[in-house]
């Protein structure tokens, strides 16, 4: 896989990861409201941060971005495929606007568009799939907005706050995949 990749929208820029993106995603990750909505247990450490670099480097089942917007080269987030698994044509992914004040503003859309975009016109997949913890409503509804399906629930797959809470499996198939006009 092309580490290189670079993915432009009109607002935003998918480039790999570098190091002072991680730095980034672990001061995102001490966010306890962040924490709770993507289904983390606490804070990276900087054995997790090393790891997170390592694997976005150098794992060949995963391709990793930072979100960038365009006009001011400030990143927003982080965002990839991880379980590429070409043989079965799948692969699992995540997109993270973890700075607040870019959350609302269409970046995650126009991000995930040309994740989506990537992985069925170049990588030739044929499912992308998500798991989103049940009650983040806003996560739910964004992901259906661009094509996603509930497939199913992990009943009280998630632990937070002493209490169990689903965990919901959404997947988009290639051949439901509508992009957008350029």
């Amino acid at each position: 896989m092309n580490r290189a990749v670079v993915l432009e929208g009109k607002r935003v820029r998918l480039r790999p990861l570098t190091w002072g993106d991680v730095l980034l995603i672990q001061q995102w990750s001490a966010d306890p409201e962040l924490q709770k909505l993507i289904g983390e247990t606490g804070p990276m450490s900087d054995s997790d941060s090393r790891e997170l670099f390592q694997k976005a480097r150098d794992d060949e089942s995963r391709l990793w971005f930072a979100i960038e917007i365009r006009a001011t080269g400030a990143v927003i987030g982080e965002a990839g495929f991880l379980r590429i698994f070409s043989p079965w044509s799948t692969t699992d992914l995540s997109i993270i606007v973890g700075e607040r004040s870019a959350r609302g503003k269409g970046y995650g859309t126009e991000a995930i568009r040309l994740l989506l975009d990537h992985a069925f016109r170049e990588l030739k997949l044929h499912r992308v799939a998500i798991g989103v913890v049940g009650f983040n409503e806003i996560a739910l509804a964004f992901y259906e907005k661009v094509g996603f399906r509930r497939e199913g629930v992990q009943r009280d797959g998630y632990f937070c706050d002493g209490r169990f809470s689903d965990f919901v499996m959404m997947s988009l198939l290639a051949s439901e995949y509508e992009a957008p006009p350029s």
